[in-house]
């Protein structure tokens, strides 16, 4: 039922993300009678709430100084009516929204703890009662964390990529570095061949129209790198310098530009000039001028140590990967939009963090890629739910190992992040609670203790 208030300011029940400044604003001890627990469909569950009829008298003490601050009766300055002169007026009903304000959050609190239950979404309030002198009574019904059925998770027999080095590795990257310090430099032949940088002037039509962007003068166009419309680059293989020639092409599907996809073209092209690349010797000279090694032998070394390294860092992290995987496909999740909504909202919120990064905005990126954000949700939601459920399923394990987080891994935490943006420790680990980003850390540091677990008993 919904308490009618006449003409006293209608505040209305708090809102899910104002309970815990009621919990603070109101150090009400433990304030219920009895719960009542019914496990609905799509991992949901009913509470039925009942609160001491003494902390109800409280709170109407309390609604009554708040309302009292706000009502104006001849014959008293505002804010100094008393409690039975406003009930005689407006009736006893004009206190209940406040006081239910007030105890709505404690009890459903409360509630939450006493039912031992995992909320993961603001719940939906319903069925509240309350007047003097009785206990209160309102229903709460909220989305759970689901129940995971865990698989195997042990002696899972992932093996680790192979990490040795190879020769073939190090040549390729031996001519990267080539390519680098290549100078491009006039072929002495005059016919165009795959591989060379062709450097021409073209005009493109389309419907027998230049279009916008569609010409360019000394244009350099490596043959063979795919680089343009497709078709473009195999037509101009065997023309000459000074050979001019019409090419024709259909623009991608695609396409960036809406009004050149899928489109017929032609381009007037004059090959002007054809250059190749010319490569420094692979010897000790080349080796001082790359790198600060004075020998080829020193520089092989230092790359097969750094390959050497990034082929470990990354078997260690797909070893990992495969490890979460396969312990995940293993068990059995009544996975929730809710959760899975949860998830991309935080990979959008990376993704918008490192497209800014990079002086853009995500709108915009969205929008080149061919999609909004309502599209890049719908392609990324399978692999949100993959994600939340591995989550489950490592926090579903560290429940059953027993993994806890001890003090001091916080504290070692703490300091490395200290020290890693050169702040005090005590100062890291206030910001961390203000932010309420503590318990995130604990989390964090569990649920790596869990992977680590995991790797120790593969």
């Amino acid at each position: 039922m919904t308490p009618d208030i006449g003409p006293v300011p209608d505040r209305g029940l708090l809102t899910y993300r104002e309970f815990f400044k009621v919990l603070f604003k109101y150090q009400l001890g433990g304030i219920l009678m009895e719960v009542k627990k019914e496990v609905l469909e799509g991992n949901k569950v009913k509470l039925e709430v009942e609160i001491e009829s003494d902390r109800v008298d409280e709170a109407l003490e309390q609604a009554y100084r708040q309302v009292v601050k706000d009502v104006e009766i001849p014959g008293f300055r505002k804010g100094k009516a008393p409690r039975k002169i406003i009930e005689q007026r407006f009736g006893e009903e004009v206190l209940h929204k406040d006081a239910l304000d007030i105890l709505i959050p404690k009890g459903y609190s409360e509630a939450v703890e006493e039912a031992d239950i995992e909320p993961i979404d603001q719940p939906d309030i319903e069925d509240f009662y309350i007047s003097k002198g009785e206990p209160a009574t309102f229903t709460a019904i909220v989305e759970v964390k689901p129940e995971v059925e865990l698989g195997d998770y042990k002696g899972l027999g992932i093996e680790k990529e192979d990490t040795a080095v190879k020769d073939e590795e190090i040549v390729q990257r031996l001519e990267k570095m080539q390519d680098e310090h290549s100078q491009l430099v006039t072929a002495e032949r005059e016919e165009l061949q795959e591989g060379d940088f062709a450097i021409i002037d073209f005009t493109g039509y389309v419907d027998g129209e230049e279009f916008p962007g569609g010409s360019a003068e000394e244009y350099s166009l490596e043959i063979g790198s795919g680089s343009f419309i497709p078709g473009f680059e195999e037509q101009l293989i065997g023309m000459k310098v000074g050979e001019e020639k019409s090419v024709e092409v259909t623009f991608p599907e695609d396409y960036h530009a809406d009004d050149l996809a899928g489109a017929d073209a032609s381009f007037d092209v004059l090959l002007k000039e054809i250059k190749v690349k010319e490569r420094p010797e692979l010897d000790d000279d080349f080796a001082k001028e790359a790198s600060d090694f004075e020998t080829m032998e020193e520089l092989r070394v230092s790359i097969e140590e750094e390959l050497a390294e990034q082929k470990e860092n990354s078997a260690e992290n797909n070893f990992r990967e495969e490890l979460i995987k396969k312990a995940s496909e293993n068990a059995e999740v009544n996975m929730t939009d809710t959760l899975v909504d949860e998830q991309l909202d935080q990979m959008f919120q990376r993704l918008s963090q490192s497209i800014s990064q990079q002086g853009m905005d995500v709108e915009d990126y969205l929008g080149y890629m061919g999609m909004d954000e309502e599209g890049w949700r719908e392609q990324n939601k399978e692999t949100a739910s993959e994600r939340a459920k591995e989550l489950l399923v490592l926090e579903a394990i560290a429940e059953v190992e027993d993994i806890e987080v001890t003090d001091e891994e916080i504290e070692e935490e703490v300091n490395e992040i200290a020290e890693m943006h050169d702040q005090d420790p005590e100062q890291i680990k206030a910001i961390l609670q203000m932010q309420g980003q503590l318990s995130q850390l604990t989390e964090d540091i569990r649920r790596q203790k869990t992977i680590d677990f995991l790797i120790e008993n593969n």
